[in-house]
């Protein structure tokens, strides 16, 4: 397992936790505008915990938890606030921690049926130039469907640097054939990802046992020996369905994903080919620190 790359868990639920400024609707945003030291507390606390990656708190940077005014105004200087917090907590590490930049789905999680592409397009755009500078990956997260990803990669390939493509799965009904929220199939995620050079193909924010499937399907089509990484990062909610309205409050986490239940999924997610694993919504420190002793087990 000593290939395993570790990501940190989620952000909005640990700034909760450890009670910085939070609720509806700037969501993890208001720890950049109200209680910045909360953000770089959570990072540290990943780092810690053994993460390889943090990643930036710019999630909730967008007009649908922000506002319209105040994204106008304020979008690209709480961005950079987020990639320089990260940045700031990974160069005092002891150890090499990269920085993930992560871009959102812009009109909200879960909802395919939102997409939409141009008003998406200058979202992203101001997200991609204040970040930039702070980030060693993009990390475009909760993706659900495959004209998301083409919209990122067209819009970070000029940053020249390596992009990171992580979808979300449908998962209410685990065990059936692995798809995207939008209906797409895993398989044209996993080609898509080729085409446009993306260096990762990770699954995010859906229930662990939808994730093996996924895994296995996207490395049947990449191919044995691909250059692309393959990764996982689920959640510890029950099953979201397409109507979830996402981030609508502290959804309830599941039981029976203790650290210990958390790494068993992630020993088959690893078994499968999973390169790279870490943890979203609902999924902390004590689950990362888990993880980490997976990967440095002889």
């Amino acid at each position: 397992m000593s290939t395993l790359t570790i990501l940190d868990g989620g952000t909005g639920r640990e700034l909760a936790r450890i009670g910085a400024p939070f609720r509806q609707p700037e969501w993890s945003a208001l720890a950049l505008i109200e209680g910045q030291g909360y953000v770089t507390r959570v990072h540290e606390g990943y780092i810690a915990a053994g993460a390889d990656v943090i990643t930036t708190n710019s999630y909730a940077v967008v007009p649908f938890h922000i506002g319209e005014e105040r994204f106008a105004a304020r979008g690209a200087e709480l961005a950079a606030l987020a990639g320089r917090l990260a940045r700031g907590a990974a160069n005092t590490a002891m150890r090499k921690v990269m920085v993930a930049g992560s871009l959102p789905p812009v009109c909200g999680s879960y909802r395919p049926d939102l997409v939409d592409i141009a008003a998406a397009r200058p979202v992203l755009q101001v997200l991609v130039t204040a970040l930039a500078p702070f980030i060693d990956h993009w990390q475009a997260e909760t993706l659900s469907s495959l004209a998301e990803a083409e919209l990122v990669a067209e819009l970070t390939g000029p940053t020249g640097k390596p992009l990171w493509l992580s979808f979300t799965l449908e998962d209410e009904n685990p065990g059936s054939v692995p798809t995207l929220r939008s209906g797409e199939t895993v398989a044209d995620a996993a080609a898509l990802a080729l085409r446009v050079g993306a260096k990762a193909l990770l699954f995010n924010c859906s229930q662990p046992e939808v994730m093996a499937a996924a895994v296995a399907a996207a490395r049947e089509t990449l191919g044995e020996g691909s250059a692309v990484r393959i990764g996982v990062y689920a959640n510890a909610f029950p099953p979201m369905s397409a109507e979830a309205e996402a981030n609508s409050g502290l959804d309830e986490i599941r039981a029976d994903l203790t650290p210990e239940g958390y790494a068993a999924f992630a020993r088959a997610w690893a078994s499968e080919g999973a390169t790279i694993i870490g943890g979203c919504c609902g999924i902390g420190p004590e689950h990362i620190e888990a993880l980490r002793r997976i990967a440095t087990a002889p």
